[in-house]
């Protein structure tokens, strides 16, 4: 069954305390961070992740969607709250799997509960994102280098099969 992770975007930057100076400094880069973090954890949690970024208040603000290193990235458009586009993607994607919000908006968390999605808080989230970061450490550290040169991961037997042949080429 597919998992989908739906992100609050300025939710998620304005609760993280990583984000709390670049936030301040610039909003742009700290978004690009968030889907770089997300683009990190996706794989490890196996989510397909959307984040949503709020143009409600922006004027001429045309909805916009990209995908950017495998999230996909949506800006609302003028007059368009991301709490409305959070709460009408939870509801389709519940259909299809699933469904995640990370949010602290409470007015939104009874909304998605409704459409039968999960909530995380900011807190959840990152908790989640450092574990499984933590977790895929572990585990790759655990393994044995392996030594580069194919012939010495091979059988002996086949090894020496394919020394004959390259010596009758010659």
């Amino acid at each position: 069954m597919k998992e989908f992770l739906i992100i609050d975007g300025y939710n998620i930057i304005f609760a993280w305390p990583e984000f709390e100076k670049l936030a301040a400094s610039d909003l742009g880069y700290a978004r690009s961070k968030l889907v770089e973090i997300m683009a990190n954890h996706s794989p490890l949690s196996g989510q397909k992740i959307v984040i949503v970024f709020d143009a409600y208040q922006r004027k001429n603000m045309v909805g916009q969607t990209e995908f950017i290193d495998g999230i996909e990235v949506v800006y609302t458009q003028q007059g368009e709250t991301a709490d409305a586009l959070i709460e009408r993607l939870a509801g389709e994607l519940a259909k299809e799997g699933t469904v995640y919000v990370a949010t602290s908006d409470w007015a939104e968390q009874v909304v998605i509960f409704g459409r039968g999605a999960y909530r995380l808080t900011p807190l959840e989230l990152r908790m989640q994102v450092k574990q499984l970061k933590q977790d895929a450490k572990e585990h790759w550290s655990d393994l044995k280098p392996v030594d580069g040169y194919l012939e010495n991961r091979l059988m002996e037997n086949i090894r020496l099969k394919l020394e004959e042949w390259r010596r009758k080429g010659k």
